[in-house]
Parts: structure tokens; C-alpha cells; sequence
């Protein structure tokens, strides 16, 4: 049955903060005697562009299967379920995404994975622990009862054509408004994504937004247009501050 677009916009856009917003994930993969499915629990962060990104031991189960065979899904949860145990489950918004996971040697993927994952840093080093990414081919949202949508991974990755030198700044980035502008971070948490005060952290920035953490709780800040270099992200950054204490800009 056809699904209007502008439902398929609105659910494009509440699958990818669930993507960015997400801290851990239930990933499927293949056995290779059985071909049955085997779930597990995994830690997840996302590369600029939204795709997960994974921190696994070649000891564990999972990356045995990945390792016989890369086709895999990463059923993620809106946070707000566990936040509210009263809420009915089956009314919260899940996506699963679909796609091959593949073993990164990329510095920039073990960094974002880390910022999101500080305790992960105490055996990341470990010989047998690898850092994986998956490539998202699709995706199926389900945004409550009645609203069950399919998307690409157009709908869901975010383009980062010509943000190179902002990818290549981030950790810059990330690094002065964490050390400089705490202030800032916490005004985005609480004032524009509604989260409560805390010591928020800056831990990504891409072309649509930027990803905040506190404790065991993530929030994303999506910007109103795309930035591609540090100079539009300093500007963009600058103008959240006024727009979370009501000034204009």
C-alpha cells in the first residue's frame, strides 16, 4: 500500500535522530552451520553520514558470523521506552536497518565510536577488538501503531559531498566547544532538545547537526539547513546559543 511522502518524510526524519540518538542496538547476524539468525546486544555509534558504527571482539559469535557472511540488520529502540517503562512497547518508534557490516581500519570511526563509548576505551586497544561499520542499504520504520514505512538508505544516510574539511575539523571542533563553550553544549541539551541539566558533551558534528551525550543519554541537535566547512559550523553553532536563550539572531 503507497505511503503519502510527507508520512514517509516524517518518518525519514524520526528513523535518522533514532539512528543518531541511539546507544546500543540488537544486531542480527547469520551462523554459518545452522544459517539460523543470532541475535545480540552491541554498543553503537554513527560515522557522519549515520551509518552504525560498531566496536566487536573477533572472539564474540557475531563477528565469527559477519566474517562467513557480512549481511546483517541493527534493530534499534527510541530511548523514550526506557525513559518511560509505563509506555505500551509496541507504540514506540523502532527501525531496523538493513545491510553489510564490514571491518574498518579508519582512525575517524574508532575516535567517533570512543566519544560515544568513553568506558569502551579499556580494551579497545586489545588485538582481538575491531571496529565495523555498516553499510545501510534500507531501512523499515515503525513509528507506532499503523505507521510502518520502508526507506532507502537515501532516506536515511546523510550526503557528506563537500563537508570534507568539516570532517577533517571535527575532533578540532569537538575538542574547543567541549573545553570552551560547555556552557553552550548544555543550553543545546536542554533548551532546544528538551534534555535535563547535566554535563553534556559534544560527541560529533556532521553536515546536519551535532551529536550531544550525558551519562547514558544522547540527543541530537539537527541543524535548520546542511554546513560543509568550519566556518558555517562556527556560524550555525553560534546561532543555537541565541536562539536557545530566545535572542534573536
Amino acid at each position: 500500500m503507497p505511503v503519502d511522502e510527507p508520512v514517509v518524510s516524517q518518518s525519514a526524519q524520526e528513523a535518522r535522530r533514532l539512528m543518531r540518538s541511539a546507544l546500543t542496538g540488537s544486531l542480527a547476524t547469520l551462523e554459518g552451520d545452522s544459517g539460523h539468525p543470532y541475535a545480540s546486544l552491541v554498543l553503537i555509534a554513527t560515522a557522519p553520514d549515520a551509518s552504525p558504527i560498531l566496536l566487536v571482539s573477533r572472539l564474540a559469535r557475531h563477528t565469527r558470523n559477519l566474517a562467513r557472511d557480512p549481511r546483517a540488520s541493527l534493530l534499534l529502540q527510541d530511548a523514550d521506552l526506557r525513559a518511560n517503562p509505563q509506555q505500551d512497547p509496541m507504540a514506540a518508534s523502532r527501525l531496523t536497518l538493513i545491510g553489510d557490516a564490514y571491518a574498518s581500519g579508519e582512525d575517524a570511526m574508532r575516535r567517533r565510536f570512543l566519544a560515544r563509548h568513553a568506558s569502551a576505551a579499556a580494551y579497545a586497544g586489545f588485538g582481538d577488538f575491531a571496529v565495523y561499520g555498516l553499510r545501510v542499504s534500507r531501512g523499515h520504520f515503525i513509528g507506532g501503531f499503523g505507521r510502518i514505512v520502508e526507506l532507502g538508505g537515501n532516506r536515511l544516510l546523510t550526503p557528506t559531498q563537500g563537508a570534507e574539511t568539516l570532517l577533517a575539523a571535527e575532533a578540532e571542533i569537538i575538542a574547543h566547544m567541549n573545553g570552551e563553550h560547555s556552557a553552550a553544549i548544555g543550553l543545546y541539551a536542554t533548551r532546544l532538545a528538551g534534555g535535563p541539566p547535566g554535563a553534556w558533551r559534544m560527541t560529533g558534528i556532521d553536515p546536519d547537526g551535532c551529536d550531544l551525550l550525558h551519562c547514558n543519554t544522547a540527543l541530537r541537535i539537527a541543524f535548520p539547513r546542511p554546513v560543509h566547512t568550519p566556518t558555517e559550523a562556527r556560524a550555525m553553532l553560534a546561532g543555537l546559543v541565541k536562539r536557545a536563550r530566545g535572542e534573536s539572531r
